[in-house]
């Protein structure tokens, strides 16, 4: 492989990539309180390859993968001893591999969460960290992370976004798949794995059946990595939520992801953002129109950067009427205008499930925000959150959605900053904000005098302003900021832990006994309303933390 130096003699056993620098990027969340000393190396990036695209017939394995099956020796890895401080130092003198410090200092922070006798932790290993010096994570370094790792009951996630994996770091994630049974989220985002590295880790997704999340945001798997993705989904029946943004997919796989989850059944959210298009015909809207006409489970949809016009918004639009399962819908970043926003009030007359609308960049302009205003003044009482930030309204358009805002009560979150503001709505959404109609954490504006007159700020509230990179200081899942995966959280990793439901089971509906009612049912145990719940087409699945016996977690059937 093209970048990649190939083993030789004695060396063939156990070698990895060699070390490169990784982009400088943005600020991420201090998951451990301990500071170090050590400096992060640096040394020239290797020149990518510029060999063609594989062809769709069988090829050969990559020669690092041959040599480490050829030369592998028999070694067998138990349980491990001690702390994972411990076996990481083990086994990297075993192995004669250079000490990674950052990766020692994050496995000491797990230690001691183990010790304190935590389950269900995130391995935080982020290579954008700026709070501590950060040595990147390399293919080298994941092989002896991953072997850590193997058989640790007590970490369920792992977060590596920003590192520099490549390839080779995509062929030990895929041996990690195939051999940690606690794995429920995977996070891979910007790591320069290749079509190569996709196809892999999608191959060990085969036989695996405890993933729940996948993020292979940024990683250039392009079109063959996504159609091997697409296969994946025919046979996966485990992952519910697969995030492939900014993977520079092509049309054709495309169309394939909209045609298996025609069939699949599973998956609960799916991010296709900016795929590679060249026509102008909106096939790809097209297609995965089509596809919420059919499948029943989708809840979460993400099309950011389609080049959606009004003619793809009427056939997405037409297929909403026929969904009944979707609540969050992203189609930020295209060219919707006003005319597009007529097919989408007149669905919200009658689609009762969507609850999160991400109509982000786009131009909707004052017309549009007027129409969509009328529709949830006066019909709509299911959204939830909207966000028509920078789509060219004026003030005129911004007070009438100010005005949904105090009329309609489910409509809590709105953000609409980028847009022209004027003195009226400066005070409509400043009286909104100080009567309690709209609380100061679900948008992203705030307001403030100067000379006796009302201005707005921006504030760092919204649907996802945290997809891409966390904050330097703060939660780095904090609700006010990520509103929409909060409101709607299919596979958010922060719901998961001992005792709690995965939160992609669309696990949000809570039974209680309410106090008339609780001499009638006091006494019933959730194994014994189990009869009477099933009458009721509802499942039990598990109380929350902390909730008393007479509260009930259900799943509608």
């Amino acid at each position: 492989m093209a970048g990649i130096p190939q083993p030789t003699g004695c060396d063939a056993q156990e070698t990895g990539p060699a070390h490169a620098p990784g982009r400088h990027d943005n600020a991420a969340t201090r998951r451990w309180g301990h500071t170090s000393m050590w400096r992060s190396r640096e040394g020239p990036t290797p020149a990518k390859s510029s060999a063609p695209p594989r062809i769709p017939t069988p090829s050969p394995r990559p020669a690092w993968v041959l040599a480490n099956r050829r030369a592998a020796r028999p070694v067998t890895y138990g349980e491990p001893i001690g702390s994972l401080q411990e076996h990481y130092n083990n086994l990297c003198k075993e192995k004669s591999k250079k000490i990674n410090p950052f990766i020692l200092h994050i496995l000491q922070g797990v230690d001691e969460e183990i010790e304190q006798g935590l389950e269900g932790i995130t391995l935080n290993v982020a290579g954008n960290n700026q709070l501590i010096p950060v040595e990147r994570v390399t293919g080298d370094d994941f092989w002896i992370l991953s072997k850590v790792l193997e058989k640790n009951p007590y970490i369920n996630g792992l977060d590596v976004r920003y590192n520099i994996l490549r390839d080779v770091g995509a062929y030990y994630a895929a041996k990690l798949l195939q051999k940690q049974y606690n794995l429920i989220y995977l996070n891979l985002m910007f790591n320069d794995i290749g079509p190569e590295g996709g196809d892999l880790i999608a191959k060990a997704l085969y036989k695996n059946v405890t993933l729940k999340y996948l993020r292979m945001t940024g990683n250039k798997i392009e079109n063959e990595g996504g159609m091997s993705f697409a296969a994946m989904l025919q046979i996966n029946s485990s992952l519910e939520k697969l995030d492939l943004g900014d993977c520079d997919l092509g049309m054709q796989s495309v169309i394939a992801f909209a045609t298996v989850l025609t069939q699949n059944q599973k998956i609960k959210g799916i991010n296709l953002n900016r795929p590679i298009l060249y026509g102008e015909q909106e096939e790809s809207t097209v297609h995965l129109s089509h596809m919420l006409k059919e499948n029943h489970c989708l809840v979460e949809l993400h099309m950011s950067k389609h080049g959606m016009r009004n003619g793809g918004m009427k056939q997405l639009c037409d297929a909403l009427y026929l969904s009944k399962s979707l609540r969050y819908l992203d189609v930020s970043c295209n060219k919707i205008t006003r005319d597009g926003m007529v097919f989408l009030a007149d669905v919200l007359k009658s689609n009762t499930t969507l609850e999160v609308i991400d109509l982000s960049f786009n131009r909707i302009e004052t017309a549009g925000a007027k129409c969509l205003s009328e529709t949830l003044t006066s019909h709509n009482r299911s959204l939830k959150a909207l966000s028509v930030v920078s789509n060219n309204i004026e003030g005129e358009g911004l007070v009438a959605l100010s005005q949904s805002v105090n009329t309609n009560l489910t409509l809590s979150n709105i953000y609409i900053w980028g847009n022209k503001f004027d003195e009226a709505t400066c005070v409509a959404y400043s009286e909104l904000i100080q009567t309690g109609c709209l609380k100061p954490d679900n948008t992203d504006v705030e307001p403030y005098v100067v000379d006796g007159r009302v201005h707005l700020a921006e504030v760092s509230n919204g649907l996802k302003k945290h997809y891409y990179w966390t904050p330097t200081y703060g939660e780095a899942c904090s609700h006010s900021a990520n509103a929409g995966f909060n409101l709607v959280p299919v596979g958010h990793q922060q719901d998961w832990g001992a005792g709690r439901p995965f939160a992609g089971e669309l696990a949000d509906v809570w039974i209680c006994v309410s106090t008339s009612h609780q001499r009638e049912y006091s006494g019933m145990t959730p194994l014994s309303m189990a009869p009477l719940l099933f009458l009721f087409g509802l499942t039990i699945l598990c109380p929350p933390p902390g909730a008393g016996p007479e509260t009930l977690h259900v799943l509608n059937l």
